[in-house]
């Protein structure tokens, strides 16, 4: 077996590794080479590398790793991730994913990393290892375990087509009111970002629009005193892929909801159910019926407004070894 990186720049590179995610995981699981290219973009303060296993001179899996030490609230540098892992089904169970697996490890460990992550990357191919590709067992094998902050994620889904506002719109004056972004949003929306979720949150939103995202894309909670909440969605133009999300099973047209959050010291007073309910309104409004809300615990806060699990992950790390 022959080890081949992966050419970020190469359209036969990302076609081949859409084909192999695709064959691997399956259709309800599938994405489309654009997604493969977004995934594989390059990230501020970020790395990134991968491979393909080759054998007989066919390509029988490949890898993903990155890490982000440039952004150190956003990621410890002593974590990085594995971002994706296929390997073409009549080589599974073999010493394929084993052999890819140990090259991104290592490649981790020459960042600096201490930890391996499956899944969950700045931009993922999925939450963690989904419970129905059968892979949580391989990776238990090389030496993964439930994180010890929750083993477990989910994403809930919903038909939204129907939804009916729990809110209605009204609000009192000097209440909070939340409505989609406007053009010339973004610097009231970063700004509460870097106040209230400096981390992750901040630095995505900080990529998507420099990326060439809408501001549309988000719905924000107002008062007097300025942004006080968030919540970003995605439609089927979005720049950020709808299939990341994996919504197959859902009727058409398809969207998705989150992250979202509020204020610290607005918390405890119902308004992240007022920008829930805004940003499910704003997507009915827009046609969405399948609606995925992605990568959560809070199965009984969303079951509220009509959602219902609809994938499970198994959130995984791996110690990493000196040698």
């Amino acid at each position: 077996m022959d080890f081949i990186d992966f050419d970020f720049a190469s359209a036969e590179h990302i076609a081949t590794a859409t084909a192999l995610w695709n064959a691997a995981c399956g259709p309800e699981l599938s994405i489309a080479e654009a997604t493969m290219h977004y995934n594989t973009r390059p990230n501020t303060g970020g790395v990134q590398a991968g491979w393909f296993a080759s054998m007989a001179g066919r390509a029988a899996g490949f890898v993903l790793a990155s890490a982000l030490p440039g952004e150190p609230s956003v990621m410890s540098p002593n974590a990085g991730w594995i971002d994706a892992l296929a390997v073409t089904p009549e080589l599974q169970r073999t010493f394929v994913g084993c052999g890819l697996l140990r090259r991104a490890e290592a490649w981790l460990r020459d960042q600096g990393c201490r930890y391996a992550i499956p899944g969950g990357s700045i931009r993922p191919f999925a939450a963690g290892v989904p419970v129905e590709s059968r892979a949580e067992s391989f990776f238990a094998r090389c030496g993964y375990v439930p994180r010890p902050r929750g083993g477990r994620s989910w994403d809930m889904a919903a038909d939204v087509s129907t939804y009916f506002s729990r809110y209605g719109g009204r609000t009192l004056p000097g209440e909070p009111w939340a409505a989609p972004a406007r053009p010339g949003d973004e610097d009231a929306l970063l700004t509460y970002l870097r106040r209230e979720f400096p981390g992750r949150w901040r630095y995505e939103a900080e990529e998507f629009l420099a990326d060439g995202g809408a501001i549309t894309d988000f719905v924000l909670l107002w008062t007097p005193g300025g942004v006080e909440g968030s919540c970003q969605l995605t439609f089927e133009d979005s720049i950020r892929p709808m299939d990341r999300f994996f919504p197959a099973r859902l009727p058409r047209p398809w969207g998705q909801l989150g992250s979202i959050g509020i204020s610290e010291r607005h918390r405890g007073k119902g308004w992240g159910g007022l920008l829930l309910d805004t940003g499910l309104c704003y997507l009915r409004d827009r046609g969405v019926a399948g609606c995925v809300i992605d990568w959560t615990g809070l199965l009984d806060f969303y079951g509220k407004f009509g959602f219902r699990p609809y994938r499970e992950y198994a959130m995984l790390v791996k110690t990493l070894a000196d040698d």
